[in-house]
C-alpha cells in the first residue's frame, strides 16, 4: 500500500507506540481528538503489543505485573508492566507513588480502563480507522494486520514509520493489503522530522 492509499477521512486514529512520537505527531497535525491506550507509554516490542491487542488488554496493568523501576525526575516514577513489556513514564507521580508503594494505582487504572473501553468501542463502531506505529519488522507488522483484521468490524489502515539511515521520506513496498510503510531519518527523530510527518499526514483527515 502506498502513501496515497492512506489518504481520506477516518472516524478514529490511534497511535500503537512504540514511544510518544506517533501521538505527538498526530497532535501536532490535529489528528488526535481523544487519547489512546498507548499514546504516552513505551511499547518497544511490537510482538508484545500484538499480544496485548490479541488479548483485548486482558491483564494489562495487573498490579501483580507492575514493577517500579526508577525515579525519572522529582515528579515521575518509571513503572514497567512486565507482562507486556510496556513502560509508564508519565502516569505514576511521585507525590503518591514510590519504589515500594504505588499509591496512585487506582486512578491510573481507571484512566486506562476508560481509554481501553473507548478503543474497543471504536473497533466496532468506526467505519474507517487509522493506526500509526513507529518501528516494526515485516513479520511483526504482518501479525499486527492479521490481529486487527479480527478486531476491526469495518475498514482500517496501518501506517508504519521506521527510522533508518535515510535522508527523507522513503516509501517501502511491503506485500500487506492494509499497511503503508515509510522510512524517515533517524537523526533527531523527535524534532527534525516535523515537516516529513506533515507531508505524510497531509491527506489524512479526522471526522469530528
Amino acid at each position: 500500500m502506498s502513501l496515497k492509499d492512506i489518504s481520506g477521512n477516518y472516524d478514529a486514529i490511534f497511535s500503537l507506540g512504540d514511544l510518544c512520537l506517533a501521538a505527538i505527531q498526530l497532535r501536532k497535525n490535529n489528528l488526535r481528538p481523544f487519547a489512546g491506550v498507548l499514546d504516552w507509554v513505551g511499547s518497544p516490542t511490537l510482538p508484545y503489543v500484538n499480544r496485548l491487542l490479541q488479548n483485548q488488554f486482558a491483564d494489562f496493568l495487573n498490579p501483580h505485573n507492575l514493577k517500579p523501576i526508577k525515579y525519572l525526575s522529582q515528579w515521575d516514577l518509571y513503572v514497567l508492566d512486565e507482562h507486556y513489556n510496556i513502560g509508564f513514564n508519565h502516569d505514576f507521580k511521585t507525590d503518591k507513588n514510590t519504589l515500594t508503594h504505588l499509591g496512585g494505582y487506582p486512578e491510573v487504572k481507571e484512566k486506562y480502563d476508560r481509554r481501553i473501553q473507548r478503543f474497543l468501542e471504536k473497533m466496532t463502531t468506526s467505519q474507517r480507522i487509522l493506526f500509526v506505529r513507529t518501528e516494526g519488522t515485516f513479520e511483526e507488522v504482518k501479525e499486527l494486520e492479521s490481529i486487527l483484521s479480527g478486531m476491526v468490524k469495518h475498514d482500517f489502515r496501518i501506517l508504519v514509520v521506521n527510522h533508518t539511515e535515510v535522508n527523507g521520506i522513503v516509501e517501502k513496498s511491503w506485500p500487506l493489503e492494509k499497511v503503508c510503510v515509510i522510512e524517515l531519518p533517524n537523526h533527531d527523530k523527535w524534532n527534525a522530522n516535523d515537516y516529513h510527518w506533515k507531508t505524510i499526514l497531509s491527506g489524512v483527515h479526522i471526522n469530528v
